[in-house]
């Protein structure tokens, strides 16, 4: 593993690729990030746990382990650290598989160096403290100062991502919010990407909301997007 100093953000790249590697280190390098590189998925792992990034940029398909495979593990050891996936496969079921394992986001080769960019600095991007406390809409409770988040007074276990997905949701209970609006909001894209990913969080969210037979709270609004509503107890807000 190599890193050069900078001050735009520390970004691992971690790819089986010297070529890619080398190129994405220049790249990134001219936009004020600093770069540290991984040859494999195992490298990678080591270098998270050894260097703590700001980002991960992850090749799905590495010979040792995947990236896919790596961005599981971390989630499993509750590391947070944002990651991208890249890959040569542009199926569906693809991005649904790097988004299951804990994936902040995908991008499908070849691409743009200036989207890379910008997707990295959207996961690198800061949210400001939020303001008011915990948030309240019907049986859910949302505490950003804490990252939890309860529904009918039960822990719901929620990535990072999903986490803030949620907030939005709740801060805009009863209020329909399109896909572009939720990208803007909690993934933070002012560029056109891929819509599916909010849809892929919103099914997590679904899964995890209503485990135990629980009524759903997060309901589609055809052709437009996606409403939080607890019909038991009314909109809610902040508290």
């Amino acid at each position: 593993m190599r890193t050069e100093a900078h001050t735009g953000g520390r970004v691992l790249v971690a790819d089986d690729d010297a070529a890619i590697r080398r190129s994405l280190q220049r790249g990134l390098r001219l936009d004020g990030f600093s770069v540290s590189l991984a040859d494999g998925g195992r490298a990678a792992l080591a270098a998270v746990r050894d260097g703590a990034p700001d980002v991960v940029v992850l090749d799905i398909s590495m010979p040792d382990l995947s990236g896919i495979e790596v961005c599981r593990t971390l989630r499993e050891e509750d590391d947070d650290v944002p990651v991208l996936m890249l890959s040569a496969l542009d199926e569906a079921a693809d991005r649904v598989a790097g988004l299951q394992a804990g994936a902040d986001d995908y991008l499908v080769k070849p691409f743009a160096l200036q989207e890379l960019v910008l997707r990295l600095r959207a996961l690198l991007r800061r949210r400001p403290p939020a303001a008011g406390g915990r948030v309240r809409a019907g049986g859910l409770v949302v505490d950003p100062a804490t990252r939890e988040a309860r529904l009918d007074g039960e822990p719901l276990a929620l990535t990072r991502r999903e986490f803030e997905l949620l907030e939005a949701f709740a801060r805009n209970a009863g209020l329909v919010l399109t896909r572009d609006q939720l990208l803007d909001r909690v993934w933070g894209y002012d560029f056109d990407v891929r819509t599916d990913a909010v849809d892929t969080f919103v099914s997590y969210l679904r899964r995890k909301t209503e485990a135990g037979g629980r009524p759903r709270i997060l309901h589609t609004v055809r052709g437009v997007g996606f409403v939080l509503r607890d019909d038991r107890d009314g909109r809610g807000g902040p508290s």
